[in-house]
């Protein structure tokens, strides 16, 4: 029977066969960025990549107009007989845009990281003759991360049911393998006041631009009283029509965060009393609004983690120290709701450049064939890692020991606040 390692070299050859239709995918999805929701040629082109291999079954539009599944196997197994249970592996793909400024994220680098990770251990569990399990492969193309969260609407769709172990990346400005993304909600406030004429009759509107502005200065002298970790920021989306006419209609758009689910229902009603009082101050009807998705912090998972540390660094990758990690304050992405029902990893990866994410200096890096080198690794590490835990069910008792254990502490830490931990 073959190595480990053997299986794990299988993975990393067949991942530089493909190096240059791995870089042509990315390209192509980096040359024609799409906003959220709106990804039809990046879902076109990542739908032909898996379906030009025949032993790939590929669903275009899976439950999402922009979403697609690409699966394989199962393949091995334990002699346990037909309904023996199967190990599903997971692999996520994101593709969608940022306005103006295009893959200023690297979405494309996450899309080819997950296709050649997925092809990698393809080929390594083609050439392990035995394994504890049944094994499939699947890779599940998730869009809207930057607006929407698709990944919540695969999630109620049922997209990722069966699914056991999920594995993903994204582009950074280091390599680490374990950031604290934070949670996060969007709110909309629409303040309703009347129109009346500026310099005739001012006396006869109710000027909902005054509320709007001093919901924004509300905010901004709440944020010396807010935990360090917290953050609020936003914009006044309109703020009327013409500067002779009373505001009628004005509208803000903010975000939330905190580094746990459990702090945001705190930080929602500062806001909000803050959204409230300026209504009351000018005499505007006020509506709060939450038009998204809420996104969840990120689960860690100490084993996949040290597994993707110690498979990462084989490859020559140098991680961050741990202490510089965790004083690092990240973003926040639909991941975090993923990794609330089944055990993942979402590392970080380096791509050749200092630049910052959504920045144009970071859209040229995404799109620049110096990033190659650090996907492919990257794609390689995540491969190494599923080949760990697929092949040796200790590992895996700790993947999901660690999911059990980190889940049941969000919940305890859930029980003392206001907050409900509803399915993703």
């Amino acid at each position: 029977m073959e190595t480990p390692q053997q299986v794990k070299d299988a993975a990393q050859r067949c991942i530089d066969r493909h190096k240059d239709e791995l870089h042509s995918l990315s390209r192509d999805i980096w040359s024609r960025p799409e906003l959220a929701g709106n990804e039809t040629h990046a879902h076109d082109r990542l739908v032909r990549f898996f379906s030009q291999d025949d032993t790939w079954t590929v669903e275009a539009h899976y439950r999402l107009a922009t979403a697609f599944r690409a699966s394989w196997g199962p393949v091995g197994g334990g002699g346990g007989g037909e309904g023996e249970p199967v190990l599903n592996v997971g692999f996520l793909c994101e593709y969608d845009a940022l306005p103006g400024i295009g893959h200023a994220c690297g979405h494309n680098l996450i899309a080819e990281v997950g296709a050649a990770a997925a092809l990698g251990l393809k080929a390594a569990l083609e050439i392990r003759t035995e394994l504890p399990q049944p094994v499939k492969i699947t890779v599940l193309g998730t869009p809207a991360e930057e607006a929407i969260g698709g990944k919540i609407d695969l999630i109620k769709a049922g997209a990722f049911a069966d699914v056991d172990l999920v594995f993903m990346a994204h582009p950074a400005q280091q390599d680490a393998s374990f950031l604290p993304c934070v949670a996060l909600d969007e709110v909309s406030v629409k303040y309703h006041g009347k129109a009346s004429h500026a310099s005739a009759y001012p006396w006869e509107g109710v000027n909902a631009l005054d509320a709007a502005v001093l919901a924004y200065n509300n905010l901004s002298a709440l944020r010396q009283q807010l935990k360090p970790e917290w953050r609020l920021h936003g914009i006044i989306k309109h703020g009327g029509e013409k500067p002779n006419i009373i505001p009628a209609y004005t509208e803000l758009n903010y975000y939330l965060r905190t580094p746990q689910v459990k702090d945001l229902c705190d930080l929602k009603a500062k806001a909000e009393a803050c959204f409230r009082a300026a209504a009351v101050a000018t005499g505007c009807r006020v509506e709060i609004i939450y038009p998204s998705h809420g996104y969840y912090n990120i689960l860690p998972n100490a084993t996949l983690a040290n597994l993707y540390e110690n498979n990462g660094k084989a490859l020559g990758i140098q991680f961050q120290e741990q202490s510089c990690i965790y004083n690092y304050l990240a973003g926040s992405t639909d991941f975090g709701n993923v990794s609330f029902i089944a055990p993942g990893i979402h590392p970080f990866f380096y791509i050749g450049t200092d630049a910052f994410n959504h920045t144009e200096e970071y859209t040229e890096a995404a799109g620049a064939e110096k990033a190659q080198l650090f996907t492919l690794r990257t794609a390689k590490a995540l491969a190494m890692t599923a080949v760990d835990v697929v092949c040796c069910p200790v590992l895996l008792r700790q993947v999901r020991e660690d999911f059990s254990l980190a889940k049941l502490k969000q919940e305890k830490q859930l029980k003392g606040s206001n907050t409900a931990l509803t399915a993703p």
